[in-house]
């Protein structure tokens, strides 16, 4: 049942001949006059006492963190201690470091220095959208896009998560997508859906494409890398593996975005965001729908500059001489000293800074001007950059305990001797819970890879699909774990709290993951 369908029926039982109503604020005058919503009664007689109760509140992502910061310290307390050799290299797993009250208060903080390149970029890129929208074009160009439209707003759903997808197969277009929830969050509550609607094209675009990765240097590629010396993979079935991976959780994904869609479109009581988050979601909302919209000259150059910027960005970070492909090589490393291809976030923080002031410029904003709307944007994002940073504490303090590295091998030594149609959902199993503590693909295929594969090819099973299950699973975990700072600021950028994206993804993550588990177990038996 519905958070709010709960607290109406809790309100009318608390008086004989109780009425509520569920609607929207936009149709609150039509729903009293019983034209639209939907209208609870308390037929019974009597009613209840009302209880003063203190208001229940979801908790915050940065609580949900803390907590599991704090639950993965109890845990390492509680196992064996780790032994070291000769040299002061652990034993595998022989145990772990107990966590000390100093290691859970730093962890944040570390994180934070771990995560320092993505926390400048989301600064920046907060600062960049502030000058865009203190110049009016991105209001009115979403304006004149959904009037164009004309009631076929949804088809902009399957191609952008389409084309999210496919920078996701490709090269691991995950935290890279941050800078687009908060504009498709205009885009789809000015076209009559929610913000629920933006994150979900955005995150599970994107991640359906890191899930099935086919060519993703920094899932399949981290993986083949980290294989032990004379370890021989068929890149071909990890790439056709991928592929349907890839296809069939983005067909998944797009049925459920689109029925969600259609039915917050038709009905805005329908939608799954709290009263709070509603009232948040006024901020993308247009402040005049009634004016005939036009954009202006500076306008449309701002839009198109706009446009650029972000494409260059993903230019940027796509490895293209992993693919043997130097085309950009010899022209493009002039502005941040990186050819395009060699980007991380550093490059993209100062392209958009740059961007930031020529658009300013264009629109005629003094310098001051774009100093203050820069700062004014970048306060605005700061709680995001916070939410990043405390994420990645998380990985710091697996990191430090060696808890990461006491799972593993010892869950790897308990799957010996398993049929294959057991060891892979297993396996699949184990790499969802590493996934939730180390988000990191390339940094759970060094721990991970090393160990499973070889334990595949001993059992005389396929090493292939032994390195696509840790692909699938931590790509379906980082569709909603709060330990993944890409997913815990994107939805701060749309203004969604966490636990809103927990209950509505559920059922479209677990279809998800069966229908994985279902392909990696099949491949297993035939390519074993």
């Amino acid at each position: 049942m519905l958070p709010k369908v709960e607290s109406c029926i809790d309100f009318c039982e608390y008086k004989e001949g109780g009425i509520g109503i569920i609607t929207s604020l936009d149709c609150a005058k039509e729903a009293i006059n019983e034209e639209t919503g939907t209208i609870i009664r308390n037929m019974k007689k009597g009613g209840k006492k009302m209880a003063k109760t203190r208001k229940k509140e979801r908790m915050s992502a940065f609580t949900i963190i803390f907590l599991l910061i704090i639950a993965l310290a109890l845990i390492t307390l509680i196992l064996p201690n780790a032994a070291f050799d000769e040299a002061g290299t652990i034993i595998n797993g022989s145990g772990v470091v107990k966590a000390k009250i100093s290691d859970v208060l730093l962890s944040p903080i570390l994180g934070f220095g771990s995560a320092v390149d993505v926390c400048v970029f989301v600064l920046i890129l907060g600062g960049f959208l502030q000058v865009v929208t203190k110049s009016g074009a991105l209001e009115n160009g979403i304006k004149v896009l959904v009037k164009k439209l004309k009631g076929n707003e949804l088809v902009l759903i399957p191609i952008l998560m389409i084309i999210f997808s496919i920078g996701g197969t490709t090269y691991g277009m995950l935290e890279e997508t941050v800078g687009f929830y908060a504009l498709l969050a205009f885009t789809m509550v000015a076209a009559g859906m929610d913000t629920i609607v933006a994150s979900a094209t955005v995150l599970l675009g994107a991640g359906s494409g890191v899930l099935g990765s086919t060519i993703n240097p920094f899932a399949t590629g981290a993986a083949v890398a980290a294989l032990p010396e004379g370890m021989v993979v068929n890149q071909g079935i990890i790439i056709a593996l991928g592929a349907v991976l890839w296809l069939v959780s983005l067909g998944i994904s797009i049925f459920f975005v689109m029925r969600y869609a259609k039915k917050v479109k038709a009905d805005k009581g329908s939608t799954f965001l709290s009263l709070q988050e509603q009232k948040k979601m006024e901020k993308f909302k247009e402040k005049d729908e009634s004016k005939e919209v036009t954009l202006t000259g500076r306008q449309k150059a701002t839009l198109w500059i706009f446009g650029i910027t972000f494409i260059v960005m993903i230019i940027g970070f796509i490895p293209w001489g992993e693919f043997g492909i130097t085309f950009f090589d010899s022209w493009t490393g002039w502005l941040t000293g990186s050819a395009l291809g060699g980007w991380y976030f550093n490059e993209s923080a100062a392209w958009f800074f740059l961007m930031a002031i020529v658009i300013g410029i264009i629109n005629g904003l003094s310098t001051n001007q774009i100093i203050d709307e820069f700062i004014a944007g970048a306060r605005d994002i700061l709680s995001v950059v916070l939410i990043v940073a405390v994420a990645r504490g998380v990985y710091v303090l697996m990191s430090q305990t060696y808890l990461d590295n006491y799972i593993i091998y010892n869950v790897a030594d308990m799957l010996k001797g398993t049929p294959v149609a057991l060891f892979t959902p297993c396996n699949y199993i184990l790499h969802l819970v590493l996934s939730v503590l180390v988000p990191s693909s390339s940094g759970l295929a060094t721990i991970s890879t090393p160990i499973m594969a070889p334990l595949a090819a001993q059992l005389g099973y396929s090493v292939e699909t032994t390195i696509m299950t840790f692909v699938a699973a931590n790509g379906l975990v980082n569709l909603i774990t709060p330990t993944c700072g890409a997913i815990m600021g994107g939805l701060a950028l749309a203004k969604v709290n966490y636990t809103t994206w927990v209950k509505w993804s559920t059922k479209v993550i677990v279809t998800i993951g069966l229908s994985s588990m279902v392909i990696l177990t099949f491949a297993s038996v035939i390519l074993s």
